[in-house]
């Protein structure tokens, strides 16, 4: 184990200025205008990068991104230009907008654990009163939080966005926009595959004068799917156990299970095999359920140097 999956890169490709080592994707910028974009096999759980990469899971993820993008580029232009390997996707730099949009089309997670105690209002937005979990809101609604460079992010409402000038009322206006409509989008296409788009995060950028969708969308590290017939059942009435979700919930709660929470001192359970192969097993089933097509996997040999040929490859047709 170990070299079928990239847990790390550090490539040096023709006219790259800078190299970002993120959570999960490693960035590389070239010239001022272009960026590639690695998904790596890492896999990060309570803002803690796990010590063991998943071999495929930077695949999946990098082609359901890329999927998605495709299937919304009518609604917003986006930074996608090239999926020049099955893990990296190079496109169009641009200056990110410090916001992550986050959209939500029922009450679970945070904003169902802010509800419960009490709160009725979640970044500006209203909540109806007598929700239950898990309950669909009227309308999907927009809880934006800032992008923190270190720690978490917070949540914050449209007039602060404006007040410190993260981005002027009409650029909210249109960001907020954006968001419902690919929102929209996202669940009419997980409806059709048998599945509930719960909630999800949106990254925007500036590149000159307008605003672009950036980095992934509607993936499972990005996004809550609940299966349709679950969700359905137990919203209905029927709330024997609660719907069943397809996202990486289930490696927070293994981690749980084994006494972590990502506090401070604890150390990271032992990763096995079994349990990394489980956490493939997991991704690949998540591709197939959101995309609706079998996943087909890319060699591992030489994993590395493949990576490197096809950007290599990609960067010189795009110069010439």
């Amino acid at each position: 184990m170990g070299t079928d999956a990239i847990a790390n890169t550090d490539f040096k490709f023709p006219g790259q200025t800078s190299l970002y080592h993120g959570k999960v994707r490693d960035v590389y910028f070239i010239g001022d205008k272009t960026l590639v974009s690695i998904a790596t096999d890492r896999i990060s759980a309570f803002d803690v990068i796990l010590p063991r990469a998943i071999p495929y899971k930077g695949q999946v993820l990098n082609q359901i991104a890329a999927h998605f993008l495709e299937k919304t580029s009518d609604i917003v232009p986006n930074w996608l230009k090239a999926t020049p390997d099955p893990s990296v996707s190079a496109g169009l730099k641009a200056n990110p907008v410090m916001i992550e949009m986050i959209v939500r089309g029922c009450l679970v997670g945070s904003a169902w654990r802010s509800y419960e105690a009490g709160e009725r209002s979640l970044c500006g937005v209203n909540l109806p009163e007598g929700m239950q979990e898990y309950d669909s809101f009227p309308e999907p609604i927009v809880t934006p939080t800032t992008k923190a460079d270190v720690g978490h992010d917070e949540n914050i409402a449209p007039q602060e966005i404006v007040k410190q000038n993260l981005a002027t009322q009409e650029e909210w206006d249109q960001l907020a926009d954006y968001a419902l409509k690919i929102f929209k989008r996202g669940q009419e296409i997980a409806r059709a595959q048998g599945l509930v788009l719960a909630d999800t995060k949106y990254e925007f950028g500036r590149l000159d004068v307008e605003i672009i969708l950036i980095d992934e969308i509607h993936t499972p590290d990005s996004s809550r799917y609940f299966y349709a017939d679950s969700y359905d059942s137990y919203v209905g009435g029927k709330k024997d156990e609660a719907p069943r979700q397809l996202s990486k919930e289930f490696v927070r709660e293994w981690l749980m299970a084994n006494g972590f929470k990502g506090d401070a001192g604890q150390t990271v359970p032992e990763m096995t095999d079994e349990f990394v192969n489980s956490v493939t097993d997991r991704y690949i089933e998540l591709y197939e359920k959101v995309i609706g097509q079998p996943f087909v996997k890319a060699p591992v040999e030489n994993i590395i140097k493949r990576i490197e040929t096809n950007v290599n490859e990609y960067l010189a047709k795009a110069a010439a």
